[in-house]
């Protein structure tokens, strides 16, 4: 707690330290981006990679350092949330507001669609079945009835699928053949660069988890919706700064490669070793599988989209806002009790 230690616990500092922290990480990711760029000219990346890999890594620390610093707080359903809100969030408001930026339709690919997209979703599925997994084989005693932890172990399954993820990215590294533009780039000021820019995240993220667990303690608002609302967009910011830049300079190849890279990252890398860090992560799974399902749903309707002439139009774009918008107010009503999907919420 940088900030939060030295400061009263009223929502006025909980705001500020929200606003600040989110601050941070839009400082922090524009060094961090500028940087990744960089590198991946300097390494003769292809542009998917680039996306989906790179800066996708970059742009996914936030999320990153909101698992491992709710786990030490122990808050853990606000990293967890904020992953699964930030990957919501992705898929539905990041390529909308990208299209809408672009001055063209967004433009896809087929590597994007095929590849990209397709292995999302392999990620979700992996997930799903890791939770699953913890309830069947390490359920908690004195938690709610589908309540389970996910253990050191059964975190290995999204990391060694990551890994596989990594692989089929090098093989397309290794294919391409990249023009040199080793010329004028100082590769180790860009390195500089870039770590700290991951420092400045770090002390963002901070910052952020303290202000949302304060606010909500002292609203009554469940520690997983704060999440997947508050956190969730915050985190996001970085993605959708990346991918709109992207969209506007009409490299739609490496816009929607960041977001599907990102989540890629999220689900199989975040979550999982947060929990070889601290242990174990428990999952409540009334509250995690519908969520998932939403995320499920979300990546389908972009999925269908891209695919229709491998570009993303100013109404489908529109269309994304919407199906967020809904999820929102579905999020708000299983708050104040009007919808109970949420078993234990």
């Amino acid at each position: 707690m940088v900030l939060g230690g030295f400061l009263p616990n009223t929502p006025v500092v909980s705001v500020g330290l929200i606003l600040f922290g989110t601050g941070l990480l839009w400082v922090g990711t524009g060094w961090l981006e500028g940087a990744a760029e960089q590198l991946s000219a300097y390494y003769g990346l292809p542009a998917v990679v680039q996306g989906s890999i790179v800066v996708a890594i970059g742009s996914s620390f936030p999320e990153f350092t909101t698992v491992v610093f709710s786990a030490f707080a122990g808050v853990v359903d606000i990293g967890v949330g904020g992953i699964v809100g930030s990957a919501i969030f992705n898929i539905l408001v990041i390529p909308a507001l990208a299209g809408l930026a672009a001055d063209e339709p967004l433009e896809a690919s087929r590597a994007i669609v095929y590849k990209e997209a397709q292995f999302y979703m392999i990620a979700v599925s992996a997930l799903i079945i890791t939770f699953a997994l913890a309830v069947i084989y390490a359920p908690v005693p004195d938690g709610p009835a589908l309540a389970g932890e996910i253990t050191r172990p059964l975190a290995m399954i999204p990391l060694l699928l990551y890994g596989l993820y990594l692989f089929i990215q090098w093989q397309d590294v290794s294919d391409h053949d990249a023009e040199d533009l080793r010329d004028g780039i100082p590769v180790g000021r860009e390195w500089a660069k870039l770590l700290a820019g991951l420092a400045v995240i770090v002390v963002g993220v901070e910052e952020l988890v303290v202000g949302v667990e304060s606010i909500g303690a002292t609203f009554g608002v469940p520690e997983f919706i704060a999440g997947l609302t508050i956190v969730a967009a915050a985190t996001s910011l970085p993605d959708l700064l990346v991918s709109v830049r992207s969209a506007r300079a009409g490299k739609g190849l490496t816009s929607l490669g960041n977001v599907l890279g990102s989540n890629t990252f999220d689900l199989l890398v975040a979550i999982p070793v947060g929990v070889l860090i601290v242990g174990g992560i428990t999952i409540d799974f009334a509250v995690a599988v519908p969520m998932m399902g939403v995320l499920t749903l979300a990546t389908v309707l972009l999925f269908g989209m891209l695919r229709t002439e491998l570009s993303l139009t100013d109404f489908e774009s529109y269309i994304l806002l919407v199906a967020y918008a809904l999820f929102i107010a579905w999020v708000i009503a299983e708050t104040v009790g009007a919808t109970a999907f949420l078993k234990s919420i």
